[in-house]
């Protein structure tokens, strides 16, 4: 197998959005190309435009629409009032993380009595604990709160019922069919729920039943003898949760995200500051989150036990949470030593032997470390775009992380699979699984042959979106100042790319050892750009160049000036 060098560039939308950004741009007085990529992104009314720019949290629906709340709300009400312990069972990657640490937080806010359990990943598995149920009930615990996991828990219910335990589900996974019988299960996907918003993460559906407790309590006359918590300081924790869980940051998530970044970046959690400090993070962005603090975050669970991070977003002490950031940046240093080793291995296996399929990539070995394989495989998905499963074996059983690419629904594709497989769960984009060693072989093919069945040639290249084509002069600085306030960018929501035909190159220039940086000149037009990771490309360069880019602020000793970052080139006039 050979890394996929190529790229097909696509314009998003439609050509025909462009004929009615002018009156768009009239409308909500902004510029028409900021119009344009509104429009490309389905906002298509005034109304809609305004509520997209604003953000408010006051425009979130309202929780009470979410399927299973009502009843959610009430037991938590009940067992705050009685002072029963509520058990927070929560998972081990940044959203379990994150939604353990806000609810555990918030509950206690509220004058309830809280404790947690976050499983090991490498004991345990994914997912609700039978032994953490069992635990909770010799302590005299009677409910049981589940964070970004559960809904798939159909035994793990079942004993709940039996220990007396009201387990109380609260997740954004797809649901199974069936569903566990649990006192109440919370998640947008199930059927007949009527909130809006389904592309939440674990820690935003969390966010939601704090919304809709704090109200009933408030109701209740409960906030009269002690303080009403502001939910907007635990915004923070739904922002690193949800950046990380990469979920559309579209809607609500979008809100939700866009005001969490601002208390990331001023709040005074002494936990988020030593993340900050050792990751050196100066400002927060969606990029600083998921590149530099949720790795960190998600380290201690890969390779160790997760509550650590959960300790470090509770604690109150400066000098504690330094201690457990360097601990988390320690575990993250030994991560990526184990990530580029089993990186090394996996590229060996298909491109030195010759294994996996012509659309499709599954893998397994016995020296692998499953705290790192979901990783890896993402890796390996932008190296050769196909949907990859990393499957790390030990004593005849398989523990899988699975990563997939636009076009290929990752959980109706196990469905597919699912004679071969003993549990799997997941989204469209990423999914787990478990797997007897002896069925691998077996689930390989099936995989090959469901990848056979929904990907065509097309979609076996990497396509780049675009906003349409542009003319260097149109990026001044306050109209690239104003795109950036469609920010945060990611899925859902996409950072502006823009492509400008017939570019020269000039005073091309290395930066480093894998950059490049040039002066784009067209119609006597210039603009300084950077391309990162593209120095091996400079010959290409040497005739006029069709560019796509991100136009962005370059702030240097002081001095600020329009940059584009460089996505793609090619000679000028391809397709």
């Amino acid at each position: 197998m050979e890394p996929v060098t190529a790229r097909r560039w696509h314009l998003r939308g439609s050509p025909q959005t462009h004929a009615t950004a002018g009156e768009l741009a009239s409308a909500l007085g902004v510029a028409p190309l900021t119009a344009r990529i509104l429009l490309q992104r389905g906002v298509s009314t005034s109304q809609e435009g305004r509520a997209f720019l604003a953000s408010r949290l006051s425009d979130l629906p309202d929780p009470l629409l979410m399927k299973g709340m009502a009843v959610t709300v009430g037991r938590l009400v009940e067992a705050i009032r009685k002072g029963e312990t509520i058990a927070v069972h929560g998972d081990y990657d940044v959203d379990g993380i994150t939604g353990t640490a806000l609810l555990v937080e918030t509950l206690r806010a509220f004058g309830a009595l809280v404790d947690y359990h976050i499983p090991l990943r490498l004991r345990d598995g994914y997912g609700l604990s039978a032994t953490a149920l069992e635990e909770a009930a010799a302590r005299g615990v009677r409910v049981v709160l589940s964070v970004d996991c559960g809904v798939s828990a159909v035994a793990e219910a079942e004993l709940a019922r039996r220990l007396g335990l009201d387990l109380l589900v609260t997740d954004h996974h797809q649901p199974p069919d069936p569903l566990p019988e649990a006192l109440s299960i919370v998640n947008p996907h199930q059927a007949g729920c009527e909130f809006p918003g389904k592309e939440l993460a674990g820690v935003g559906v969390a966010f939601f039943v704090l919304v809709a407790l704090r109200k009933a309590l408030r109701e209740a006359g409960w906030f009269g003898a002690r303080k009403e918590p502001d939910l907007r300081h635990a915004l923070d924790l739904v922002a690193l949760g949800t950046i990380a869980d990469v979920v559309p940051l579209r809607g609500i998530n979008r809100t939700l995200v866009r005001v969490g970044l601002e208390v990331l970046e001023h709040g005074s959690r002494p936990g988020v500051r030593a993340l900050k400090e050792v990751a050196g993070v100066r400002e927060v962005t969606c990029g600083a989150v998921g590149f530099r603090l949720a790795p960190r975050l998600n380290a201690a669970g890969r390779l160790e036990d997760a509550a650590l991070g959960v300790d470090l977003l509770l604690g109150s002490d400066p000098a504690a949470a330094a201690e457990i950031a360097q601990q988390l940046d320690n575990f993250n240093r030994e991560r990526q030593a184990i990530e580029l080793s089993t990186l090394q291995q996996a590229v060996e296996r298909l491109e030195e032997k010759g294994e996996g399929g012509s659309r499709s990539i599954l893998l397994a070995d016995e020296r692998w470390h499953p705290g790192v394989i979901g990783i890896v495989a993402s890796r390996l998905v932008e190296r050769y775009h196909r949907p990859t499963v990393l499957i790390a074996l030990e004593n005849g059983t398989g523990k899988g992380s699975a990563r997939s690419i636009q076009g290929f629904h990752l959980y109706r594709a196990l469905e597919g699979c699912r004679e071969h497989l003993e549990a799997f769960g997941g989204h469209a984009m990423a999914a787990g699984l478990s797997v007897a060693a002896d069925a691998v072989p077996a689930l390989a093919a099936r995989f090959e042959e469901v990848a056979g069945e929904l990907l065509g040639e097309d979609d076996l290249l990497p396509r780049l979106a675009h906003d349409g084509e542009v003319l260097l002069q149109e990026f001044e600085e306050p109209v690239v100042q104003e795109l950036a306030t469609l920010a945060p960018f990611g899925i859902g929501n996409p950072e502006p790319a823009f492509l400008a035909r017939s570019v020269q190159a000039r005073q091309i220039s290395r930066v480093g050892e894998n950059h490049l940086r040039f002066t784009a000149w067209q119609e006597g037009c210039t603009r300084p750009c950077i391309a990162f990771g593209m120095a091996g490309r400079l010959e290409e360069l040497a005739g006029p160049v069709d560019l796509l880019f991100a136009p962005g602020i370059n702030e240097w000793r002081g001095n600020r000036s329009v940059q584009l970052q460089i996505k793609d080139f090619r000679p000028a006039g391809g397709h």
